[in-house]
């Protein structure tokens, strides 16, 4: 019972966290930072889930490189994408 307490929280967190992802479409940077948010948002579940489980956290060490290597990705996106097109609207952005 303990441990549907305290993860519900992060789970709101994270619901919430994907909800403003998909209503940010417009500008990167926007869409970068609830991407992060999501990251931090699971991080968080990871951390408590292994905290109660009683496991080693060099998992979440990894999670952390992993998520810090996503947002170094994610801002080189972000300022080729402003230096090739003058914004960070993701609909001047054409992919196909």
């Amino acid at each position: 019972m303990m441990m549907f307490i305290y993860m519900s929280l992060p789970v709101i967190l994270y619901v919430v966290g994907i909800i403003c992802f998909v209503l940010n479409r417009k500008h990167l940077l926007s869409m970068l930072l609830s991407l992060e948010y999501i990251v931090i948002c699971l991080f968080f579940i990871i951390f408590i889930y292994l905290m109660y489980m009683n496991f080693e956290m060099y998992f979440t060490m990894m999670f952390l490189s992993f998520s810090v290597c996503e947002g170094a990705l994610g801002l080189s996106i972000l300022v080729s994408l402003v230096r090739t097109h003058g914004n960070d609207y993701f609909q001047s952005f054409n992919i196909l």
